[in-house]
């Protein structure tokens, strides 16, 4: 795995090797991502008798399932009353009851594979410090309990500062999300189905069956499943619907008394805090400080945010572990999961999470394996990928014109000999060539140059420098790269092409 800042989910967990694939390869159902969403919906396609391949680009949760805070719950924040003013009150209900259910569903396959995954119920808040927001937890409240949500509200907490009102849900919980997959990938070979890693998949082609293309062979399926975020392969226009988010962790390792709680702050700055244990090691996770990808210009600032606010309100020293986790907002506040294309019957994919990918993810795993087997679901008309027109939401057209107008007035400096970029070890920037196209040259710690170009390779955005992951991120649909144009996070499939500069 990739992991210049791992998380302390992908740092405590166990390394994977399962095979790359080779050569062709058929079965029911080819699905491709192997985070929580496809290993779920692999292991319940095997459960309904299908033949399944899994497909990864790296290994098993090693992308945004394993940078999570971890936390297993239905309350969102303060997504209900949101929900029912923009979908309605069933909608609200539906939403409601399979994040519930996907809870329930992760503590199912974990008891019934035998799964030591650090599983623990406690209570989950949504809180506000501000007096003039307490009406919005109140009515947040009302929503959630007349919508048989297990909602309270409180005043007071075991949390070290004074709040004004919280959202309490309780018989919630938590987990360590990558021992959990880790877990359900040795259940899905067990079951007779296949995983390969490190086997990027660049192409799929329609047809019966479906081909689904990686540069060392090719899975041939009747049913594709795209569980990557967002859809690589994406003619119905998804990423028009969603917007690529950036958020952080930081975990300390702590002797003191933890919280006995899961808590997010209802507005910014937003803080998450959550305990984690681990036998006789106590930690305490704080994250927050999200933006929209690749629009910051030092991320390691967002860091710095979080330990100071760690330190001042629970007197705590340096994390052990930091890392960030990329997520995808959806325009209309639900995720997107089914059909492609209104015309795939064959063709199906997931995106849309909004950050609570954990249990958005198993419930969209759970649609999508009722889908394929046949099997009405009663949350797939709330979840319908397809309930938005193929045309680009206002909104997100808004969003576009912003970035191209910001990146076009970016000052570059025009330099031809590599000599001429004064970049410092760890440094990365944007420069003019000289042609018309911008390079993206990084020194790394050695003191060597890497220059690519600036476009991303999806759809043609220009790319911005992570000062804290030392990537290269796409601000348009959030695509991220290596310091050697290497493709770590899609959409994009090709790498940044190489810019020689003489």
């Amino acid at each position: 795995m990739r992991d210049v800042s791992p998380s302390i989910w992908t740092a405590t967990s166990a390394e994977t090797s399962y095979p790359q694939l080779e050569d062709e390869l058929r079965v029911d159902v080819a699905v491709v991502g192997g985070g929580i969403t496809g290993i779920t919906t692999a292991l319940l396609l095997l459960e309904q008798g299908l033949s399944v391949a899994l497909l990864e680009a790296d290994r098993v949760a090693s992308s945004t399932t394993g940078y999570t805070t971890a936390k297993l719950t239905s309350l969102h924040g303060l997504s209900y009353a949101s929900i029912v003013d923009g979908h309605g009150e069933d909608a609200a209900l539906l939403y409601g009851q399979a994040n519930e259910a996907a809870m329930r569903k992760v503590v199912e396959l974990s008891d019934a594979h035998g799964v030591d995954c650090n599983l623990e119920r406690m209570p989950a808040y949504t809180y506000t410090e501000d007096p003039g927001s307490v009406e919005q937890i109140e009515r947040e409240v009302s929503v959630a309990r007349r919508l048989g949500l297990p909602a309270s509200l409180v005043t007071e907490t075991d949390l070290p500062f004074e709040i004004a009102a919280a959202v309490r849900f309780d018989d919630q919980a938590l987990f360590h999300p990558r021992k959990y997959c880790i877990g359900l990938a040795a259940a899905i070979v067990r079951a007779g189905g296949r995983i390969f890693e490190r086997t990027p998949v660049t192409g799929i082609e329609a047809g019966s069956p479906a081909a689904v293309v990686a540069p060392t062979g090719t899975v041939y399926a009747g049913h594709v499943v795209q569980a990557t975020q967002l859809p690589f392969y994406d003619p119905y226009g998804f990423f028009t619907s969603n917007f690529p988010s950036q958020s952080y962790g930081l975990a300390f390792a702590t002797s003191a008394t933890l919280p006995n709680g899961m808590y997010l702050s209802a507005s910014a700055p937003i803080r998450s805090i959550r305990p984690y244990r681990d036998g006789t090691d106590s930690y305490l996770i704080i994250g927050g400080e999200g933006h929209e990808v690749a629009r910051d210009a030092d991320t390691t600032q967002r860091y710095a945010a979080l330990a100071d606010w760690a330190g001042a309100n629970f007197g705590i020293g340096k994390p052990v572990f930091a890392w960030s986790a990329h997520d995808y907002l959806p325009v209309d506040g639900l995720p997107y999961v089914g059909r492609l294309t209104p015309e795939a019957d064959r063709l199906w994919l997931a995106t849309g999470f909004k950050k609570w990918g954990l249990t958005n993810g198993t419930a969209a795993a759970m649609i999508l394996a009722d889908s394929i087997a046949g099997i009405d679901n009663p949350w797939a008309g709330t979840f319908d990928s397809l309930r938005l027109k193929p045309k680009p939401a206002a909104k997100w057209l808004q969003k576009q014109a912003d970035l191209k107008k910001s990146s076009a007035a970016e000052p570059v400096s025009t330099v031809k000999p590599s000599q001429e970029i004064g970049l410092e070890p760890g440094e990365g920037g944007i420069f003019q060539g000289s042609d018309s196209e911008k390079v993206a040259a990084y020194r790394d710690d050695d003191g060597r140059l890497h220059t690519l170009s600036a476009v991303c390779s999806h759809m043609g955005c220009q790319v911005a420098f992570n000062t804290a992951e030392k990537t290269w991120d796409c601000p348009c649909h959030g695509s991220r790269f290596d310091a050697d144009g290497t493709v770590v996070h899609g959409p994009a499939t090709n790498p940044l092409k190489q810019i020689r500069l003489v």
